[in-house]
């Protein structure tokens, strides 16, 4: 069962009359996350997880890994290190040395914190060359930590110099097989994001220093991005300022463009063999002769992400989480020690609880066992945590019939005990219909177009 009381959530607090001297913190979600006890500076661009945030990651990855299964991907972990020398050989080492980490073991060896895997795994998969065209496409994805020596490090987890990734790499015969697994991860991609209900955009891309023929990013809309996002108003073109430069037409039907900004929070690229040709990554075709694999790599900032949902969806003071990201669904706050309605609060929490489990994962509801508090200091800062659904047993539990107060994202009344538990119900459903919708595609970038942050 969890309860609040073991739960390690050092939350900020600010004296009411204090003065508030100036600080780096410059986006909502690095405000709320830092105050609220879901992440620690640790030193600059690095950041502690804690409980809360790692929940909610876990939750983040548990959907990424369905999404990667559901198109055969394979999961894989690979070493943080990586040989500077296979970053020689395809001629990225000398193309942004400024945001890598060079380190040198006690033999004078070179090795890079990886801000990036296709070196590594395209080396791998060398090693076992050729393998054969049987086994292809082959699809290995890994889900860990990256290095980037950000030179300007803000907005908490937007832009850190640690960070947790989702990169897929893909494997394929030829240039038109490759292109066929790029449109089926792309569609993976959209289903993924649409998910989280976060309005976002699927833009043209440069292929910049990863290389290749293709390339998209998708975004977060928000005004905190630091992207330019130009998207037409008549179709669905859109694409980055990188990509396009400036425009006021779009290059596909001439319509007006519409500018927003965007987080960027997944970027897939079509590489063909960029990294397979130097690195001697090939295979055996029918006629036992051997050619070098068409690769794509596909990444999702997960932790980014995660920082960029609040971004969006937050409010100043109060956090708001994608559904299927929340750490918890529902948090219970029984009477305070003491109150006359403590014995029969005690006694409807429990309850309660057990009929929960029912219709929820025990692990999706938290108790507020804080009984020292006041019900008002716990019901706020449950809000400001942002819990999808709060059910407060206060003095109204001695009315007949008994009620409770039911709040659902901030909004609350007065309920019996059966309609707690239909609202639950309807929640979680609304969750497993979340889950199992599938993409709609293009008719997602409609919603966004008019979308205003």
């Amino acid at each position: 069962m969890n309860r609040t009381s073991k739960l390690f959530w050092p939350v900020i607090v600010t004296p009411k009359d204090a003065v508030v001297k100036s600080t780096e913190i410059t986006s909502r979600s690095q405000k709320l996350m830092l105050e609220l006890g879901l992440i620690k500076s640790s030193n600059n661009g690095t950041f502690q997880i804690l409980p809360l945030a790692q929940k909610a990651l876990d939750k983040c990855i548990a959907l990424v890994n369905k999404h990667m299964t559901a198109i055969d991907a394979q999961k894989i972990s690979l070493p943080v290190l990586t040989s500077s020398g296979l970053w020689k050989k395809t001629g990225r080492l000398d193309q942004g040395v400024g945001e890598f980490y060079l380190v040198k073991d006690r033999h004078g060896k070179e090795h890079l914190l990886s801000p990036t895997h296709e070196e590594a795994v395209t080396s791998m998969l060398a090693s076992a060359a050729p393998i054969s065209y049987k086994q292809l496409p082959l699809r290995l994805y890994q889900i860990g930590p990256k290095f980037r020596d950000e030179l300007k490090t803000r907005f908490g987890l937007l832009r850190a110099k640690e960070f947790i990734m989702k990169d897929l790499y893909t494997f394929d015969r030829n240039l038109e097989e490759a292109q066929k697994t790029y449109e089926e991860v792309s569609e993976a991609y959209l289903s993924f994001f649409k998910k989280l209900d976060v309005p976002f955009v699927k833009v043209v891309a440069s292929t910049g220093i990863m290389g290749g023929s293709v390339s998209h990013e998708y975004h977060f809309v928000s005004r905190t991005g630091e992207d330019r996002i130009f998207q037409c108003e008549a179709c669905t073109y859109s694409s980055n300022e990188e990509a396009s430069g400036e425009i006021r037409k779009c290059p596909k039907c001439q319509s007006s463009i519409e500018e927003t900004r965007g987080i960027e929070i997944g970027h897939t690229f079509l590489l063909q063999d960029k990294y397979s040709k130097p690195l001697g990554a090939t295979f055996l075709q029918a006629n036992g002769k051997p050619q070098n694999l068409s690769m794509g790599c596909y990444g999702i900032g997960i932790s980014r992400l995660l920082a960029a949902s609040l971004e969006v969806k937050s409010t100043e003071n109060e956090l708001r989480w994608p559904k299927l990201l929340a750490p918890f669904d529902v948090c219970i706050i029984s009477a305070k020690e003491g109150s006359k309605e403590q014995n029969a609060s005690y006694s409807y929490e429990e309850e309660l609880f057990n009929k929960l489990t029912k219709i929820c994962d025990q692990d999706d509801i938290i108790l507020d066992d804080r009984r020292h508090l006041t019900i008002g200091k716990r019901l706020m800062e449950s809000k400001r945590m942002g819990y999808p659904v709060i059910v407060v047993i206060g003095s109204k539990i001695l009315q007949s019939p008994p009620l409770v107060e039911l709040y659902i994202d901030g909004q609350g009344r007065d309920v019996e005990l059966n309609e707690v538990l239909r609202e639950v119900n309807a929640y979680v459903m609304s969750k497993t219909q979340l889950m199992n919708e599938e993409n709609s595609g293009d008719s997602n970038f409609n919603r966004i177009l008019s979308y205003k942050q």
